[in-house]
């Protein structure tokens, strides 16, 4: 159980990688922050601990 986006939620994704994925986000198209703090892409295989504050913004272009 983790808090995504403010809102608990169960996942089985292991790591923050396995969770972009679970969602069906392309690597490139969000930004993550987890508990505060932003993390680059090569530092999502971090393990998820139960309770984690998780938060994802999808990356959009428009004009």
């Amino acid at each position: 159980m983790i808090k995504l986006n403010g809102k608990p939620t169960e996942t089985s994704a292991t790591t923050v990688a396995e969770l972009v994925a679970e969602l069906g986000f392309p690597k490139g198209t969000v930004l993550v922050e987890l508990n505060g703090t932003a993390l680059r892409p090569d530092e999502w295989p971090r393990l998820l601990q139960t309770g984690d504050a998780v938060e994802l913004l999808r990356i959009v272009a428009g004009g």
